[in-house]
């Protein structure tokens, strides 16, 4: 839980604070039920605020937990039509790639810079209605506004935006794999979710790795090189990343530091990491 400043030169948290929960009160899924014990997350969540000093904040921003949504950049292929043809063929894309019915799901569009191919192409998040519902219902007998409700790399891609022409990734690890977002031009070009065990991490990124290379040093018009690389969760280890980029695209990045990115963390025990997500979201405010 974060309430962000905006200081010169960048961000500052101005209040924060985290909660460990037990294992099986939230299990992210985007088809199943994900909160056990709403009571007891609501109880949880008050005494979050109340030791972060914002008790009686009522309007909000949520991330939701990594799993419990899903994004996808969607392509249109060929000339653009009228604009009900453009609805239709976004609304049979969201439903191919999200495996669900437009009318179960809360959906979430932005429309990104056009492919070399001169191609439209939207980033697209969706939630079930049914899973949107459990958190809101908490949320309600909390008495917050949640505005804003997105998954958690959504707000912590906003560390990789810098308002200038440049590429960046994204690294953010969860209990299931890790979630990859490629940006170029402060604009995400790429996004992957990869489900893997720890073991398998290793051959999982390099794909993706790969993968990038290809993208980016292809077409007519190659892409400037990486420079900037965020790296946030548990499972993976920013430094073994860095020398396995190094190793794939021959480029030397240091993972991002909060200090990198313009926010500055007051000391004490709360991590870069735990927050980041939040105090992105929170970073939209500007």
């Amino acid at each position: 839980m974060v309430q962000l400043d905006r200081s010169r030169g960048g961000f500052v948290i101005r209040r924060a604070s985290t909660i460990t929960l037990p294992d099986d009160l939230i299990r992210p899924q985007f088809d199943d039920s994900n909160i056990s014990d709403p009571a007891q997350l609501m109880a949880a969540l008050s005494d979050l605020a109340t030791s972060s000093g914002l008790l009686r904040q009522r309007k909000w921003s949520v991330a939701l937990p990594e799993a419990s949504t899903k994004t996808a950049i969607l392509t249109l292929e060929g000339t653009a039509g009228s604009r009900s043809e453009i609805a239709e063929v976004l609304e049979w894309k969201t439903e191919r790639a999200f495996g669900a019915p437009l009318d179960e799901l809360r959906i979430a569009r932005e429309q990104l810079s056009a492919n070399e191919q001169r191609q439209a192409r939207y980033l697209v998040t969706g939630v079930r209605l049914a899973v949107l519902a459990e958190y809101e219902s908490v949320f309600t007998a909390l008495r917050w506004q949640t505005g804003l409700i997105l998954p958690r790399h959504a707000g912590e891609q906003q560390w990789l935006r810098n308002g200038t022409p440049s590429n960046g990734l994204l690294l953010t690890t969860h209990d299931e794999g890790f979630t990859a977002v490629l940006m170029r031009d402060n604009q995400a070009t790429t996004l992957r979710s990869v489900l893997c065990d720890v073991q398998e991490c290793d051959d999982e990124l390099h794909r993706l790795l790969l993968f990038y290379r290809d993208r980016t040093q292809g077409g007519d018009e190659p892409s400037p090189p990486m420079d900037r690389l965020l790296v946030l969760g548990s499972l993976l280890d920013k430094n073994h990343v860095a020398a396995v980029v190094r190793d794939t695209l021959g480029i030397s990045l240091r993972p991002l530091s909060a200090t990198d990115v313009g926010l500055t963390i007051p000391a004490g025990d709360i991590s870069f990491d735990s927050i980041a997500a939040a105090a992105g979201l929170a970073r939209l405010a500007w």
